[in-house]
């Protein structure tokens, strides 16, 4: 399944954890990859819900990005949903023996990816 995946050398260092290595060399090629289907997702969202980023400043803009993947449970598990889509078995029995921490990961890379695109 790592087909296809863009590969980020740059982040992957040495001595580094294994949920680190993990999130390097897994998680973070694998939203890179799907980066514009997440933001339709997102765009998705902020249309149904009628939530208008236009007039809002570019800080209000981050805390609502936050707020929404923090506290829309719904929203955030589709967002880890298509990341994991995307493992091998290998990879998601890694990502199991430690999903709330990564699920963490996958949340804290998406916002910022967001609050970069918006």
């Amino acid at each position: 399944m790592t087909k296809g995946r863009p590969v980020i050398n740059e982040i992957i260092k040495e001595n580094m954890s294994d949920f680190e290595l993990f999130q390097n060399k897994t998680i973070r090629p694998i939203i890179k990859m799907q980066h514009e289907l997440l933001i339709a997702f997102f765009n998705n969202y902020l249309q149904k819900r009628k939530i208008d980023f236009s007039d809002i400043s570019e800080e209000k803009k981050k805390l609502k990005i936050k707020s929404i993947l923090e506290k829309d449970i719904q929203f955030r598990n589709m967002i880890i949903g298509s990341i994991l889509g995307h493992f091998s078995l290998e990879e998601y029995q890694q990502y199991y023996s430690s999903a709330s921490e990564m699920n963490r990961r996958i949340v804290k890379i998406t916002i910022k990816r967001f609050q970069d695109s918006f």
